[in-house]
């Protein structure tokens, strides 16, 4: 057996494979008499029909699948043997190839199409991105605690509307002359009264009214443009646009006794720390908030990071072998038409990222392992863990160790933890190659730099 390859351009392959009977034979002959032991033939007992016999029966096809066997492992081994980095896997060259006559045949010879890996340099000099460091301040813990107290607060469904009450039920609107408009907006929802704009205005209109009862209001006087798109399920250009009258026919209300800022709220919110006292507990308040807002910034920055490196990614792109390769993978119906059609706006970013992703784990592995995962989900499951009766720390550990790894089997599970880590490590790599100089902004000027 021989395989040779042919350079047809910068990446673009041509192998050839080279059969000959010698490769194959003893194997066939193994098989051919495994098949004379159990063939069951007319006119003869099991196990003694006589080979000319079964080999007429079975060698065109035993030669075939000892020919495809041996050569899907020694191209393979060819590969792996030349170091050859390529893309995907080959793609067989039916037209070179023609017509195998496993009949009568006895030398075989397979083409196949391959492309090599583009060499991506990456371009870290040209990349500009910020990382923002948030700062929070005493207002910003102020609305945490009661956002807080809101949550652990206690929960009651009277039979009337009061200040601040969150309300429900079914909004329609109304045409100019105050009548439910045919085909206008049409929608269950539910939302806070103190998330009302013009509060002086609007909350006179709920407060005492009860189930069944009607309210009318103006929705572009009453919420913010993202806010009736998200409590009327609009989209954003619709949301913007509407300026009409709402009527609720209100279902009920519910209402929220926020939580006392005592001891007993410490302890549900910080189980696993002592906290003593409201000085300490805002303190570990605003902990909490830097932490989930610079993790937010450090996807920031990764987003933005690769978003530079894929557009100044200049490598040679095998783009008529990863057409074809993606076609033959593809089980939904996928047109060469349709494929074109999204190339160069779905495809070719996403592969662009996969080929600097590739130059990215040659520096350093970003790939979590299966330990960063398990490690992962066990500090979940700690932080909400207690010891049980007769348990020490040891035995605790053990089992957290257990439960983690069994949650950890089902990749489903724990598919947004993978991106939590593969965002950490990639975070990681970028910081230690661009050593970026850190911007300290607040909550507020974060989120307005974020859109």
């Amino acid at each position: 057996m021989n395989i040779s390859r042919e350079n047809l351009g910068e990446l673009d392959l041509l192998l050839k494979v080279d059969i000959v009977e010698n490769d194959y034979s003893e194997n066939v002959a193994k098989k051919l008499k495994e098949y004379q032991k159990k063939a069951t033939v007319p006119g003869f007992r099991k196990g003694m029909a006589p080979m000319g016999l079964i080999n007429k029966m079975y060698h065109s096809t035993v030669v075939a699948d000892e020919v495809q066997a041996l050569l899907g492992e020694s191209l393979y081994k060819y590969l792996d043997d030349e170091k050859l980095d390529i893309i995907g896997s080959p793609l067989s060259n039916d037209e070179k190839t023609g017509k195998i006559d496993f009949e009568s045949g006895k030398n075989f010879t397979f083409f196949f199409d391959a492309a090599l890996s583009p060499k991506v340099e990456l371009a870290w000099n040209k990349v500009d991105a910020k990382l923002y460091q948030i700062k929070v301040n005493p207002k910003d813990i102020d609305k945490q605690l009661d956002e807080i107290c809101q949550r652990y607060g206690s929960f009651e469904t009277p039979e009337t509307v009061g200040e601040g009450d969150y309300v429900y039920g079914k909004a329609e609107e109304l045409d100019k002359q105050g009548n439910v408009k045919d085909g206008g907006v049409s929608t269950f929802v539910s939302f806070d009264l103190k998330g009302m704009k013009n509060q002086e205005e609007n909350m006179p209109l709920f407060v005492g009214k009860k189930a069944e009862d009607k309210v009318v209001f103006n929705a572009a006087k009453a919420f913010t443009a993202s806010d009736i798109e998200k409590h009327f399920h609009l989209d954003t250009a619709a949301a913007k646009k509407f300026k009409s009258d709402v009527q609720l026919t209100l279902s009920g209300c519910s209402h929220i006794t926020p939580h006392e800022v005592n001891a007993d709220l410490f302890a549900k919110v910080f189980p696993n720390d002592e906290v003593k006292d409201v000085a300490a507990f805002r303190k570990m308040l605003g902990k909490e908030l830097e932490k989930g807002y610079n993790e937010q910034a450090e996807v920031l920055y990764v987003n933005e990071v690769r978003k530079q490196l894929i557009d100044n990614f200049d490598a040679p792109i095998p783009e008529a072998f990863l057409k074809r390769w993606i076609l033959s993978r593809d089980d939904n119906g996928m047109t060469a038409e349709s494929l074109e059609a999204d190339w160069a706006e779905k495809y070719l970013p996403s592969l662009k990222w996969e080929f600097v992703d590739g130059a990215l784990n040659k520096i350093k592995t970003i790939e979590p392992t299966e330990n960063d995962i398990v490690d992962y989900v066990k500090d979940i499951l700690r932080k909400n863990d207690t010891l049980k009766d007769g348990e020490d720390e040891k035995a605790r550990e053990t089992r957290l160790e257990q439960s983690a790894r069994t949650i950890a089997k089902d990749r489903q599970n724990v598919q947004q933890i993978v991106d939590r880590l593969y965002a950490q490590n990639t975070y990681a790599l970028f910081k230690e190659q661009l050593k970026p100089e850190a911007e300290k902004v607040t909550i507020k000027e974060f989120g307005e730099k974020v859109k």
